[in-house]
């Protein structure tokens, strides 16, 4: 992983040297950072309902909600809502992917159930983001069906809150 930054940190560095042929068409693409503004209201730890007012459920495109509402920070709280099952909905529940393949793949056999079927419903199940790693999270519910054809999973690497 730390490999993968600096390589990053260094292809950024590279490509500034030539930053004056950075135009493309009506974007220029040297102003970018004076462009991306943080958002200064949260400078606190948030809880972030995961799929907004979609909750948790089968065939909502999870990794596109993620990057959209990205980033997220170390201390955030990701909450889990879902119904509990009922002759209505799917069941659903939460499970954590130990590596990128697994997630990918959307392999259950290593991956660890944070949350079961009936603890989404309420409030919500609350995992709390407290390490600076990336986090892969999936319905494991119907064997990885959820995950694999529904687009129940999506990952998190968080960041570092800004200190203004």
């Amino acid at each position: 992983m730390m490999i993968l930054l600096i390589t990053a940190a260094s292809m950024v560095e590279v490509s500034m040297g030539n930053k004056d042929m950075w135009n493309w068409g009506n974007y220029n693409l040297t102003d970018w950072w004076n462009q991306y503004q943080f958002n200064r209201t949260q400078t606190k730890p948030q809880n972030v309902v995961v799929g907004g007012s979609q909750n948790w459920q089968f065939g909502f495109n999870y990794t596109a909600w993620a990057i959209k509402n990205s980033p997220f920070y170390l201390n955030d709280t990701l909450v889990f809502k879902y119904a509990a099952p009922n002759a209505t909905t799917f069941p659903h529940s939460v499970y954590m992917f130990s590596n990128y393949k697994s997630f990918l793949n959307c392999d259950l056999t290593r991956a660890k159930m944070v949350a079961n079927t009936t603890q989404g419903r309420g409030e919500g199940f609350k995992f709390l983001i407290k390490r600076w790693q990336p986090h892969y999270f999936a319905c494991g519910e119907r064997n990885g069906i959820h995950c694999k054809n529904g687009l129940m999973k999506f990952a998190v690497l968080p960041a570092i809150r800004p200190f203004w």
